[in-house]
């Protein structure tokens, strides 16, 4: 009895050394490489790593057994679960921050917010669809090690076929939003942190599943969006190529308005703001119609919430110019007779 007891105290005492000392020697290789993140990240795999460990320990000195007085087969086989799904747990891990580091790497050493955003996607949803398969793969081995599972396995295959058209038929949805995940991630039509309108709506994406897509909108809701929806049916990415972006404001006024001192109020109040990028801008006559002047002041932002927000600003800032200045151009109904001559008009209702 004492010589299992001290099998086992032997097993746990080696877990935890293993679990410290490579925490330790990954500490200090992070601290000497601090430009690769891989190390850091691989800090996360302790855990399954000593699950690994003890359960690869207590299928060698099988102390439990002799200590427990249980059914060798059935606590080996326990063991051996635990032995499995430890080791797809921590090639999860593994994957997970090799792929992490990979994108930190490529943050480091490119200011180009687009392609940084199309990696972030892609590494995404790379990581997800690797962790699916070793879930699967792991999944399978766990169920393989039953004796009814191996035994029930050529009646299996004889029916496969079928089986793989019936569930093909059944999953014709699943499959379809799966495809079109992965031509979402490489074919670069939409990423994290894209500005889109989808049916209307505006909002940023914020995830990307191999099923759906999160987009957050203006008011902080969430649109949950299936990705088959963005192979399917046009969208609109405001961001895809370049995230600056140009905001308009429409304004009807009346036929009098004085264009040009507002076209130069328009110049001062965009060169004032922190909003405007300094590119682009322009206020023109669009539309005349029996009653009024349609004019569009026209303005060019970093992003499209800075476009928003520019936008609204714009069109305050001009309505309470034209207000205080010359309150004779907002639009009006006339009811008295048309002046003569030039000058602003004085008989109005």
């Amino acid at each position: 009895m004492l010589w299992p007891l001290a099998t086992l105290l032997a097993i746990v005492a080696v877990t935890l050394a293993v679990g410290w000392i490579v925490d330790r020697v990954l500490q200090r290789v992070a601290a000497r490489h601090p430009q690769s993140p891989v190390w850091a990240l691989l800090r996360r795999c302790r855990i399954p790593l000593q699950l690994a460990v003890a359960a690869s320990l207590l299928l060698a000195g099988r102390p439990l057994e002799k200590l427990l007085g249980l059914s060798g087969d059935a606590l080996h086989h326990a063991v051996l679960l635990i032995l499995i799904a430890s080791l797809g747990w921590l090639t999860i891990r593994i994957v997970a921050a090799a792929l992490e580091a990979v994108l930190g790497r490529y943050e480091s050493v490119t200011d180009d917010a687009a392609r940084v955003q199309r990696v972030r996607t892609q590494i995404s949803m790379l990581r997800r669809m690797v962790s699916a398969v070793i879930a699967v793969v792991t999944a399978a081995v766990l169920l393989l090690t039953f004796e009814a599972m191996r035994t029930i396995g050529a009646s299996l295959l004889a029916s496969a076929g079928i089986l793989g058209i019936v569930a093909g038929i059944a999953a014709q949805s699943t499959l379809g939003n799966f495809f079109a995940g992965l031509l979402i991630a490489f074919g670069d039509t939409v990423r994290i942190g894209d500005t889109v309108v989808v049916d209307g709506q505006q909002g940023t994406v914020e995830e990307i599943t191999l099923s759906y897509l999160v987009v957050r909108l203006w008011d902080y809701r969430r649109l949950i969006v299936p990705v088959s929806y963005f192979v399917s049916r046009p969208f609109e990415n405001w961001t895809r190529k370049d995230p600056g972006l140009l905001a308009w404001v429409a304004l009807h006024l009346d036929h009098s308005a004085p264009v040009e001192q507002l076209r130069a109020t328009l110049h001062r109040q965009l060169v004032d703001s922190p909003l405007w990028d300094g590119m682009e801008w322009s206020l023109q006559v669009t539309d005349c119609t029996p009653s009024t002047l349609v004019v569009r002041a026209a303005m060019t932002a970093r992003t499209p919430d800075d476009a928003a927000v520019l936008r609204f600003e714009v069109r305050e800032q001009l309505f309470a110019y034209l207000r205080d200045e010359h309150p004779y151009a907002l639009p009006r109904i006339r009811t008295g007779e048309a002046p003569q001559g030039r000058g602003a008009p004085t008989d109005r209702g």
